[in-house]
């Protein structure tokens, strides 16, 4: 199976991050986490979010930024609202980290300047500021995934009480 990897720099609000966990766990989308958080990990919220699919993750930690970029090695795309790329023109490799700043600020702009080509938005409307993390992780997994035709994931589902 190809290899997706979800980055949170600094991700502040803890059912953010637990929602997005279990987006990487029923996905198999490796989970990197860059601190400081404005939760713990152990916090509760964060669990409740995402806690029957904490176990089924692959979790990384990192202490900053300079840590995840030495640790790891791939294509990075950022996610960003600054963006003049649309992350649906893009065609994403196997091993890609995708990655997502804290919900207040974004990703710092010195980063996303070094990397203008790699930088990717999703369309809103103009006069509004972003859409929630967690549906903006959700939104660029699942392109990824369908431009990769899905891989090991199951394409149909069945009723309890009938059969289709």
């Amino acid at each position: 199976m190809k290899r997706l990897n979800i980055v949170l720099v600094e991700p502040q609000i803890p059912q953010n991050t637990g929602n997005i966990s279990r987006t990487c766990a029923v996905t198999g989308a490796a989970l990197h986490l860059v601190k400081p958080y404005g939760f713990e990990i152990s916090d509760r919220q964060l669990k409740r979010a995402g806690l029957d699919y904490w176990d089924k993750l692959e979790v990384y930690e990192y202490e900053n930024l300079d840590e995840f970029f030495n640790r790891t090695s791939g294509e990075y795309f950022f996610f960003t609202t600054k963006a003049k790329n649309v992350y649906t023109e893009i065609d994403y490799p196997d091993n890609a980290y995708i990655i997502f700043g804290r919900e207040d600020k974004g990703l710092p702009e010195d980063l996303l300047y070094k990397n203008k080509e790699s930088c990717v938005r999703i369309p809103m409307r103009k006069d509004l500021r972003s859409l929630n993390l967690s549906n903006s992780v959700a939104v660029a997994v699942y392109e990824i995934l369908r431009q990769w035709d899905f891989p090991d994931l199951t394409r149909e589902g069945s009723l309890t009480k009938y059969i289709w």
